[in-house]
C-alpha cells in the first residue's frame, strides 16, 4: 500500500497550487485532495515493492522447477522411444 506520508505530501502540494483567493479554505481543500487521492489509489489494487519482489522470486523458482521437469520428461520420452526402436 502507498505510504500515507506520501499522500499527505502530495495533497499539501496540490493545495499549495490553489489560487490565493481560496487559501482561507486551504485546510479543507487539502483534506479533500487527501481523500480523493486515497480513494483513487485504493481502487488500483497496488502491492508493495516487497510483495512484488517476493512474488517475482516465487515465479522464478517455479520456472526453474518447470524447466527441470520438462528436461526430465524429454529424457524419459527419448529413453522410451529408444527402447522401442529395433
Amino acid at each position: 500500500m502507498i505510504d500515507l506520508k506520501h499522500i499527505d505530501e502530495l495533497a499539501r502540494r496540490l493545495s499549495d497550487l490553489v489560487p490565493p483567493g481560496l487559501r482561507q479554505s486551504q485546510q479543507d481543500i487539502q483534506e479533500a485532495f487527501r481523500g480523493a487521492l486515497q480513494a483513487g489509489l485504493s481502487k488500483l489494487d497496488l502491492v508493495t515493492r516487497e510483495e512484488f519482489d517476493i512474488q517475482r522470486a516465487v515465479l522464478q523458482r517455479t520456472r526453474e522447477k518447470l524447466e527441470a521437469l520438462e528436461k526430465t520428461v524429454a529424457a524419459m520420452e527419448a529413453q522410451q522411444h529408444g527402447d522401442k526402436t529395433p
